[in-house]
Formats: C-alpha cells, structure tokens, sequence
C-alpha cells in the first residue's frame, strides 16, 4: 500500500521536511483535559507521596507541566522500583492505571522499596490522543543522550536523580489506532510504504532481549490472567516478532531507544493492554496494569526474599 493511498500530506517516497511537520500539527486538535483527567487526581496522591515537578513542556509550559511522585519513607536500603506511564499519550490506560497504582497499592510496597511513579510522560499527547509530540517525534524512540524529545528527555534527568533503578515497568497500550493511524502515519513521515500488521487480540508484554528474565515476565502474565486475556500469538508470533513465552515477546530496548531501557535494572518490562476489544472495560484495562506491577513486584519480594 502507498503511502499516498493511508495519508495525505507529504510526497510518497519522500521524508517529510519541516513545512510537511508544521502542516500535520496544524491538523491536530485538543481532544481531552490532561488538566481535569489527569492532575485533577494529583492532589489527593500529594498527601501520601511526595509529588516532584520534573520540569514542563516549552511548547505551552503552563499547561503541560511535568510530574512524578515518589514514596516518601525513601530509604538507601531498599530497591528502587520505577513506573511510567504515558510515554505514548493516547495509551490512556498506561496514565490511568500508574495513577490507580499510586492510589490504592503504592503504600503498602513501599514497606518494601523506594517506588518512583511518573504517570504522564506526554502530556500534550495525552491531550491530542498521539503517540507523536509536537515535532512529529515518537518520545518512545527517543531515550537517549541529547534527545530531541524534551519529554523524553525531561524523564531521563528525573530518572538519573534516583540513584540505581531495580526494576522499571513501563505502561503502554497497542490499539487498533495502531494500524489504521499510526503506523501509515510513521511510513508517510519517513517516505516509506506502509507495510499492514495484525494487533494481538489481549494483553502481552515486551521483555529486554538483552535480560529477558523470563520467569519475572510470566510472573506478571500470571497476574493479569486473572484480569483480562493474554494475546494468543499468531504463529508463533506478536507484532510480527517471534514469542518467548505465552504472551511475551522482547525487544532489545536500550538499542531501539525505548523507556523500559533507560537505566541498567535488573528487571524490566512494557506492558501492552489492547483497550479495543469488546471484552473488555476501560475500567479491566486498568486493573490490568496494575495487576501487572503487582505481579512484578510480588515477583521480586519472593526473588530478594524480603517478605
């Protein structure tokens, strides 16, 4: 398929350049409050956790300000656990269940480790439903020194003030809007034919294929097997990557720039909640997530031995 067939702007075969950027964002429109969804619940955590404005976003600083939050009763030894959410901004389950995690479980790990929770990493995405920020850039690309996404970058700072990183979970989400938006929308912005792929139908994880832990990922798909369904694989496959157990396929992170290899942990996750299928509740999409770091850090007190 052409790219000219799956989107209108730019020249098929041909990058966009700087005018072809301007002209998809001049298209975008605001179609949620990252101000009465997401900070509006930021008060009521403020009390429990200690709540850190990492910096904010230049393209309008006053509305998108960036927050994490972090246990108060910190400690030199116990683990560092981080959780991030919302990398993507349209993943909505990624922002909303890191909340729902630091509302109702957050506390009673922290008995057992120093836990850092930054639930909205893209703002403006979140707003606009993308998974791009407003450079046309994917901040889930752009992990790296000098990167050119300030979300992604902003993070990177926080993260580094942490000291040493445990065990990091990153929330996403693959929906359908994956195939019929964004992924043509990437191949007209790099000039490239759009190639269609297939959306696992349920939830699955991406590991690190250069620290798999394969029996802290089926920990996790454990968990939230008793949430919602795990993504069958489709020959032997996920997103057209061949599977490393049920329900768990893995990428090598740190290479490809992801969020999940952004410190040099012990443990790492992404986890993929599919919002789109009609068996399931935004409200069981994020009980999953939560289940997930549940699972995980279940995981790691039965590992360390420190229950």
């Amino acid at each position: 398929m052409t790219q000219e067939a799956v989107f209108p702007i730019g020249t098929p075969g041909q990058p966009w350049d700087e005018s072809e950027k301007a002209q998809w964002l001049a298209q975008v429109t605001i179609k949620r409050s990252y101000q009465d969804e997401v900070m509006s619940k930021f008060a009521a955590l403020s009390a429990e956790f200690e709540q850190v404005n990492y910096g904010a976003l230049t393209f309008d600083a006053a509305k998108y300000p960036l927050f994490a939050f972090k246990t108060k009763n910190w400690s030199a030894t116990k683990k560092t656990i981080l959780v991030t959410g919302g990398v993507h901004g349209y993943e909505t389950s990624g922002v909303h269940g890191a909340i729902q995690f630091l509302d109702t479980k957050a506390a009673h790990y922290s008995q057992y480790f120093n836990i850092a929770v930054a639930p909205c990493i893209s703002p403006w995405g979140y707003e606009t439903v993308n998974r791009w920020n407003p450079k046309a850039i994917d901040p889930n690309r752009s992990f790296y020194a000098d990167s050119p996404a300030e979300e992604s970058a902003a993070l990177m700072a926080f993260v580094a003030s942490l000291g040493e990183v445990y065990a990091h979970i990153d929330l996403h989400e693959t929906t359908d809007t994956d195939e019929c938006e964004f992924r043509p929308l990437l191949s007209a912005r790099d000039g490239k034919e759009y190639e269609a792929g297939i959306i696992p139908d349920g939830f699955y994880l991406v590991g690190d294929s250069e620290n798999p832990t394969p029996e802290f990922q089926k920990a996790i798909i454990d968990a939230v097997a008793k949430i919602t369904h795990i993504a069958p694989d489709d020959d032997g496959q996920l997103i057209e990557v061949p599977i490393e157990q049920f329900g768990v396929i893995n990428y090598p992170v740190k290479k490809l720039s992801l969020c999940a290899g952004i410190t040099h942990n012990h443990f790492n996750t992404t986890t993929e909640v599919y919002p789109d299928s009609p068996n399931v509740t935004a409200k069981e999409c994020n009980d999953a997530q939560v289940a997930a770091i549940t699972g995980g850090l279940d995981y790691i007190i039965e590992y360390l031995k420190i229950g």
